[in-house]
């Protein structure tokens, strides 16, 4: 993994404009990259939900949302390792992917309620993401809690689905992941703002964190999404 022990370095013979446009520079690479992902999954779920290819490949669900994680612990692991075309392109395929993962949504949701939870965690995102932009408050602290919380929701809907069963103990865990990936949109946007000088060193630095900043969002965004999905989404 990338040694981040540079992020907390002043950044010398820069006015606060000079910094404040570095800031911006870097988080609209960050953001391109995660709409350009978000799109990619969007549009190849719906076309293999909508050409029937979704029956076939649902079988192999499993094996494909392996793959994904497989992706997304490779890019985070050997990042330093590899070249920003590379990372570019893993990015790309992850988010080709999770769009083959994703297209039996459209069978077990209806197109409404899939609007509704789009539409509403894509406001919600966005807000927290500019919160997490422009708060004085450092929200650093948060971290390790979001992410024990992370570990406790995959835990209990682990225990819920195989043992439990509980629609209320479900709805709960819908909640906390809404919330929990709230904080995390604020709390990723912040540390990959407060990190710009150290990506914004070279091209090659700056594509390389554009990709793993867009891959935490896009978590961030995929699964506030999916929670919603669950709460507001009536199924067929």
């Amino acid at each position: 993994m990338i040694d981040y022990s540079e992020e907390l370095r002043p950044i010398q013979g820069l006015s606060q404009s000079q910094v404040q446009a570095s800031q911006a520079a870097f988080m609209q690479k960050v953001y391109g990259w995660m709409v350009g992902g978000l799109g990619l999954t969007g549009l190849l779920a719906y076309y293999i939900f909508d050409s029937g290819m979704w029956v076939s490949l649902a079988p192999y669900n499993l094996f494909i949302g392996l793959a994904t994680l497989g992706l997304v612990f490779f890019l985070s692991f050997r990042i330093d390792k590899i070249t920003a075309t590379t990372a570019s392109g893993i990015f790309i395929a992850y988010a080709a992917l999770n769009g083959v993962f994703f297209s039996s949504i459209f069978a077990f949701y209806t197109m409404g309620a899939i609007y509704n939870a789009f539409f509403v965690s894509a406001g919600a995102f966005a807000a927290l993401s500019v919160y997490g932009f422009t708060t004085k408050k450092d929200l650093s602290a948060f971290g390790k809690f979001l992410f024990m919380g992370v570990v406790g929701i995959i835990l209990v809907m682990l225990i819920n689905t195989f043992f439990i069963q509980s629609s209320l103990l479900d709805m709960g865990v819908s909640v906390l992941g809404v919330l929990i990936f709230a904080g995390l949109t604020a709390y990723d946007t912040q540390r990959l703002k407060n990190m710009h000088h150290y990506y914004m060193q070279n091209n090659e630095l700056a594509q390389k964190g554009a990709v793993m900043g867009a891959l935490a969002l896009y978590l961030d965004f995929i699964n506030m999404f999916l929670f919603m999905l669950r709460l507001v989404g009536g199924r067929d």
